[in-house]
């Protein structure tokens, strides 16, 4: 049975993009390394692979801003063209995109595979460029905002808090790209966030990760219809590699604890969680977070 995941060892990148040059850069005497670019690092890759671990397709989204992502390198091999496997490839990079919160999707088709996309859903625009001066590329696009799930809206109460309590928030325009009660993402501006390095600002990772984590404690709240005021107690962050790119930080269920009963007699609730930012699939910070949450008591009236 075929599955779509990442590259995760090093030879199976290896294999990734082997497949990537195969067949979109051997076939025009271009030298290996030339089907690599300078931002692999800050992408999401997807490879296809059947049971023996034979790679059979390769796809990458990048993100050209916060709310734009663009699909390329999109190769199958020549084995096993026919199967779908260009299809299941789109289908994941776009679910992806979702998640990272892109509205927008653009690429450059090579004129060949233009009746592929445009049945997707992508729209063409206009000539884009000339590859190896004979492949003729044209700019296409899809909007993908129909398909944000129904817990977006639920979220957007939390963004609009953020906003207009937190002026760092608004400055950095942290926003939620994907909740569902398992997972929270959410991302920023990665050009205001820059540093004099080129990369993000660590007290902009710091925020982010900060708040990532009280709004799942928030979300999980508005959940199970509570109530409490929500104070950072303890928290510490490990910087593992800087991040180049567009970061985004995502705090799974499985990685929270905590009981929210107490609340209910009284009692301060302590949640614990930990936040991973993200350069594309690479874990480049580990945010640790302990928040407290304060039950909030009953308004009593006055006497009179």
């Amino acid at each position: 049975m075929n599955v779509c995941r990442a590259p995760i060892t090093e030879q199976e990148f290896e294999q990734y993009y082997h497949l990537r040059w195969q067949v979109l850069r051997q076939p025009w005497q271009q030298p290996v390394g030339s089907e690599r670019d300078t931002i692999e690092q800050t992408c999401i890759h997807r490879m296809i692979i059947d049971e023996n671990n034979t790679v059979l397709a390769v796809g990458r989204l990048e993100k050209v801003n916060q709310f734009t992502g663009k699909i390329r390198y999109m190769a199958v091999s020549p084995e096993a063209k026919g199967q779908g496997l260009g299809l299941q490839m789109i289908d994941e990079l776009e679910e992806q995109a979702q998640l990272l919160g892109i509205n927008n999707i653009t690429l450059d088709a090579r004129e060949s595979a233009l009746g592929f996309y445009q049945k997707l859903g992508y729209s063409l625009h206009e000539f884009s460029h000339v590859l190896f001066d004979e492949i003729n590329h044209f700019t296409m696009s899809k909007d993908i905002t129909q398909h944000r799930n129904h817990q977006h809206q639920i979220s957007s109460e939390l963004q609009t808090i953020w906003h207009d309590t937190i002026p760092l928030s608004k400055a950095m325009n942290i926003q939620i790209a994907y909740y569902d009660a398992e997972q929270l993402l959410c991302h920023c501006d990665s050009a205001f966030n820059k540093n004099l390095h080129n990369t993000m600002f660590a007290g902009s990772i710091y925020t982010l990760a900060t708040l990532t984590g009280w709004g799942w404690v928030y979300l999980e709240l508005q959940r199970l219809a509570l109530a409490g005021d929500i104070v950072l107690a303890k928290a510490d962050i490990k910087y593992h590699s800087p991040i180049k790119g567009v970061a985004y930080a995502k705090v799974l269920a499985s990685k929270v604890t905590g009981d929210f009963d107490v609340l209910n007699e009284g009692k301060n609730a302590r949640v614990n969680l930990t936040a991973h930012l993200y350069s594309g699939d690479n874990i480049a910070a580990t945010f640790t977070g302990s928040y407290a949450v304060l039950p909030i008591k009953p308004k009593t009236k006055s006497k009179k």
